[in-house]
């Protein structure tokens, strides 16, 4: 009895271990928007106002880390972020109002993605350009199979 025990525990504290695994592995919303972006390459985001980015933030706190995606919009000029938005529930956006350690101008675009913009209080931001990600490939032509002529 005491074997069965001592086996479901270490049982449940495999899997506890397997689930603590795969969420550092990349099961939130950044980590796979992410490896869509590496997977698929992106077209250049060109100056202009976009309403379709997701900003993306992540914290550290006494309950370990958290990463949130939100819609949002963004001013980009001279290939750089000058200025971003998330969207409220009520449609309206409001300005990010975290107090950054760096000028938004000067943070760059990547792969359709925006550099790591971090606040005084050590948030991390990111902006994702979702439709700038490139289609799927298709897949292969399959050749016509022989006939009996």
């Amino acid at each position: 009895m005491k074997t069965t025990i001592i086996v479901i525990g270490l049982l449940f504290g495999f899997i506890a271990l397997n689930a603590q695994e795969s969420n550092k592995q990349g099961t939130d919303c950044y980590s796979k928007w992410v490896k869509k972006f590496k997977d698929r390459g992106t077209e250049e985001v060109e100056d202009g106002s976009y309403a379709d980015v997701i900003v993306v933030v992540r914290e550290i706190s006494a309950n370990g880390p958290t990463t949130n995606c939100y819609d949002g919009k963004v001013e980009v000029k001279g290939g750089k972020v000058m200025s971003f938005f998330i969207q409220l529930e009520d449609g309206t956006y409001e300005h990010i109002p975290k107090e950054l350690k760096q000028e938004t101008r000067y943070v760059t675009i990547e792969e359709g993605m925006s550099k790591t913009i971090v606040t005084k209080d050590n948030t991390l931001i990111n902006i994702l350009w979702p439709k700038k990600i490139k289609p799927k490939k298709a897949p292969f032509k399959k050749a016509a199979e022989p006939t009996d002529d």
